[in-house]
């Protein structure tokens, strides 16, 4: 057993504390009671599966990734008691709102500066 300890102060998944101990390895566990505390980790956890997502080099590394990403994301729903029909509702309604990803555009700029964006500007306004 290693004296080292690493840092994580995350949510993690059940399983990790006994695959951590099968290795003879001790580790520190809590269970996050407070429902607020349990969303903000699930949300921080979206953004780091995310980021691995955007990472995938191979297919087998996009299903894992994309698997670990949807497990997240039905923690969440279940914890927000959102169910599958209003998930479909919400996808059609938004797919009907901004469309697809079919035609490949590409946005280089647009002088609509109404439009709201996920993204970050880029550039020098001109």
């Amino acid at each position: 057993m290693s004296d080292k300890k690493v840092f994580y102060n995350k949510l993690v998944r059940d399983n990790i504390k006994d695959t951590i101990e099968t290795k003879g390895e001790a580790c520190e566990v809590r269970v996050i009671a407070d429902d607020s505390e349990y969303q903000q980790e699930l949300l921080k956890k979206i953004t780091e599966e995310a980021a691995a997502l955007a990472m995938v080099r191979s297919r087998q590394e996009f299903l894992d990734e994309y698997a670990d990403l949807m497990v997240v994301l039905d923690a969440l729903t279940a914890q927000l008691e959102v169910s599958e029909a209003d998930i479909q509702v919400a996808i059609k309604e938004n797919v009907e709102r901004k469309g697809l990803y079919k035609n490949r555009h590409y946005l280089h700029w647009s002088a609509d500066t109404d439009y709201e964006s996920n993204e970050t500007p880029q550039g020098i306004n001109q």
